[in-house]
């Protein structure tokens, strides 16, 4: 058996499939997905809306919670251990990912209100604020879909350069055709080739399933050439196409899990990241009123990362609180496992577990996340892993297969 000739002609056989999968399948990017996405309407925007948020959070946590115990009785989730370290995320970082909205959120006033708010939100997204950052415009359906170009436009008039991490938003995709379109949009406003990136957001059943009954949404990933960062999920619209009632409609009903699930696969290997959506029940009005909201989100948060779902929507500055208290809780007990693991798995050390580069990818991952968020502290892992973080992100951004 000649075992080079066999191998050469098997390479010979699968070049062509070995680079169109890496090409479509790249993996992780390394880059840090946040925890969430801020929608804010365009008309509410303050140039320190990201202090102002944290502050009114804090002011929330005074008014309803001033102490650990109080915070767990109020959430249902343990807060002792965690309540500095949320406050401290809360005084520092509130928001990281900001996204301004010009679509459902904002409505529809007469282009010259909306060409003044694209110009003021220039100047909050200019002064880079948050780690993340971006618009929603309104999309590509017929009768917006000139306003949605126009405020995208005018507003990278105003922009330049762009922050870090900057993105575009686009709502309501139904067709491959739209995000090709949403590319070819890209190449006519950017100012050098592949400054544009965008979100999609998947929040109607032709994103999901087409009329043929293949899954759209992996169809647009990879139509996207290389742009499209993130599928965020959109929970009242997505839910109300599928007919479920107002009082029903949740990130937990099945037609969301179905949806969330199918997006995952999707963007499974392809550097696409995949966000949860939003509760409109907001923690606000008397203390039964923001503890029975703090409770739910409380819940949802915790139920989406148990999903594979590492970010989400908060629209109200009273749901950072809980949506930093479920991450941290989330990801502080996943870490003495997760450490202990790795620790074994580098030592080579036979343990409980049998370990293998798939399971050191997951932990990996789950401990660079903590840190990226501020739930862990680098020093804590490293010591506890026995490698500093550069090993934990190679193995984080292993790719699979």
């Amino acid at each position: 058996m000649d075992l080079d000739k066999l191998v050469s002609e098997l390479d010979s056989q699968l070049s062509d499939v070995d680079a169109l999968r890496d090409k479509l399948f790249p993996g992780a990017t390394g880059v840090r997905q946040p925890v969430h996405t801020v929608y804010v309407p365009a008309d509410q925007v303050l140039p320190d809306l990201a202090r102002s948020w944290g502050e009114r959070a804090l002011a929330s946590l005074d008014a309803f919670a001033p102490v650990a115990g109080a915070l767990t009785e109020a959430a249902g989730m343990d807060a002792v251990g965690l309540y500095d370290r949320v406050r401290a995320k809360l005084s520092t970082e509130p928001i990281e990912d900001l996204r301004i909205d010009f679509e459902d959120g904002y409505g529809a006033p007469d282009d010259a209100t909306e060409d003044r708010h694209v110009i003021e939100a220039a100047a909050v997204l200019a002064a880079a604020a948050t780690p993340f950052s971006g618009v929603r415009i309104k999309g590509f359906e017929p009768a917006v879909r000139r306003r949605g170009v126009r405020t995208l436009s005018l507003l990278l008039d105003n922009l330049n350069p762009l922050p870090p991490n900057f993105v575009v938003t686009l709502p309501k995709v139904t067709s491959v055709e739209q995000v090709e379109s949403m590319v070819w949009l890209c190449t006519q406003l950017e100012r050098f080739p592949g400054e544009l990136r965008f979100e999609l957001q998947i929040e109607t059943t032709q994103a999901v399933l087409g009329p043929d009954g293949a899954a759209t949404v992996a169809r647009i990933i990879h139509a996207s050439d290389g742009r499209c960062t993130a599928l965020h999920y959109g929970t009242y619209d997505y839910s109300a196409a599928c007919g479920v009632t107002a009082a029903h409609q949740s990130m937990a009903h099945p037609v969301a899990d179905h949806a969330k699930n199918i997006m995952l696969l999707a963007a499974a290997g392809t550097g696409v990241t995949v966000s949860d959506g939003s509760t409109n029940i907001l923690p606000v009005g008397d203390s039964d009123a923001v503890h029975a909201g703090w409770r739910l989100h409380t819940r949802l948060v915790t139920r989406s990362l148990e999903h594979a779902l590492y970010q989400g929507w908060d629209l109200h500055p009273h749901q950072l609180p809980t949506r930093y208290l479920a991450t941290f809780s989330f990801y502080r007990n996943a870490f003495p496992q997760a450490a202990t693991r790795l620790n074994a798995y580098l030592a080579k050390t036979a343990g409980t577990f049998l370990d293998e580069p798939a399971t050191a990818q997951a932990m990996s991952a789950a401990l660079v996340r903590g840190i990226d968020c501020g739930a862990l502290d680098a020093a804590e892992v490293e010591a506890a892993v026995g490698a500093p973080r550069s090993v934990l992100d190679g193995f984080a951004r292993r790719r699979v297969g």
